[in-house]
Order: structure tokens, then sequence, then C-alpha cells
């Protein structure tokens, strides 16, 4: 009988051989080229942090999270010092490697071992680092460390669905949109329908590979402008794949 029907004839998932739990996230830095990934660490990256964020004055960032806007930077630092002592989410801190200074935040969270599922959310990249090879490079090391480190099959995005940009980034790091899970939760007294994005173990060679390539110094002018879209390269990649 075939593979993928059970002895009654029923549709079955293809089995997935060898399986075991993956490995939680380790709290070791993670280095690249243009930035370094660390565990968040409020005494060492609070006032960077801070200071960073200052320059969203308006708190664009603060819209699509959970938070609200801190009134100053006690308050902030309070609530740094609470998600610092979380394992899921599992807050990181990106640092910038030419200033040495926290310029923003991202996350492991729902992670989920026994089934290979991992989500990077949470994101808040201050004004420093937004639109930044540093920006594209510390989420590619927090997907690196899932897939290739630790074995996970299946890494998420997800956001309100009205976060236009946060869909965009999505798309542009190689996720494929999955859907739309209507009246999803509540926060700051507001539905949020949640779009869902995933990466899978299959396709993630080709993405990375695409990523390599887009980091290369090559794939940069004298002035910093890339020469070529990330987009257009994972694009090319996973159709090359296929």
């Amino acid at each position: 009988m075939a593979a993928d029907r059970n002895d009654l004839g029923q549709p079955i998932g293809e089995p997935v051989r060898g399986w075991a739990t993956c490995p939680l996230p380790p709290r070791s830095p993670m280095v690249g080229r243009t930035c370094r990934v660390e565990i968040l660490d409020p005494l060492r990256h609070g006032s960077s942090l801070w200071e960073a964020n200052q320059l969203d004055s308006a708190h664009h960032n603060m819209t699509y999270l959970s938070a609200d806007p801190f009134p100053d930077a006690a308050a902030y630092c309070v609530w740094l010092e609470r998600m610092s002592r979380t394992e899921d989410p599992l807050f990181c801190t990106v640092i910038d490697a030419n200033t040495s200074r926290a310029v923003g935040v991202a996350s492991y969270l729902r992670i989920v071992p026994e089934h290979g599922v991992i989500e990077i959310g949470h994101i808040n990249f201050s004004p420093l680092l937004q639109r930044t090879t540093a920006a594209t490079e510390a989420l590619f090391l927090m997907m690196c460390r899932a897939f290739d480190e630790l074995g996970y099959r299946r890494l998420e995005w997800k956001c309100d669905s009205l976060n236009g940009p946060s869909r965009a980034a999505a798309l542009r790091l190689g996720f494929r949109f999955e859907g739309i899970f209507r009246q999803a939760i509540v926060y700051k007294g507001r539905n949020r329908d949640t779009a869902w994005f995933s990466i899978i173990d299959a396709e993630w060679p080709a993405i990375r590979g695409a990523f390599e390539r887009w980091l290369a110094p090559a794939n940069f002018d004298a002035a910093g402008v890339q020469r070529e879209a990330l987009a257009s390269m994972i694009s090319r990649a996973v159709s090359t794949s296929s």
C-alpha cells in the first residue's frame, strides 16, 4: 500500500524519518558582518535602545506592538527587565557592528521543540536600524540559527493583517503567505486579524543562498546601495529549486 495511506485506506501525512525534538534556542550571540545579535540584557542595552527609539518621536513603531509607548526611560527599562526574564518569548538585541550600540530588538517565540516550529516576532527596529543591511542580516542570523543550528522544520512570521510594512517584510525575506486568522486576538482594546507567513526547511537552502548572495560585499556599490534586491534574488532561487 502507498506510504501516504494507512491500512484503512485513509490518506495520512508522509513520515518524518529520524525525527527528534529540537533544542531550545541557546543564549550565545549570533555574529554577522554588519551586526551582532545578543540575548537582551537590560543593563547593557537599555540606555542605547531607549535613545535609538526616541528617534521615532511619533511612535510609529509601537502601533502594532503589544506594548504602548513608554513615558520615560525608567518605564522602558522596567519592561525590558521583565522581557529579559522570559524564555518564550526569548528577546534578542541587535548590535550595530560599526557603533557597538544596541539599535533594535526581536525575539523567538511560540517555540514548540517537539514539532520543530518556531516564530520570529516582537520586532522593534529603531530608525537607526530600519532599512539597513544590518536589519536584514540580523533576521538572517536568527533564521540560520533556527534552521541550520537547531534543526527546526518550520519558521513562522505573524502580524496584524493591517500592518502593511510587516507583511511586505515577510514576503521580502522569503516567507510564504498562508492566510488570515480572523479575530485572532484583542490587543490595546481593538481587534486583530492575524496574517500568517512561514518558511519550511525544504525551502530554506534556496532562500539561505539568496541571502548570502545579497549580503556579500560585491552586491553593494561604494555608497552601500544594493545592486540587486533581496526579493528578486529569493524569487529566482526558489523558482530554480522548485
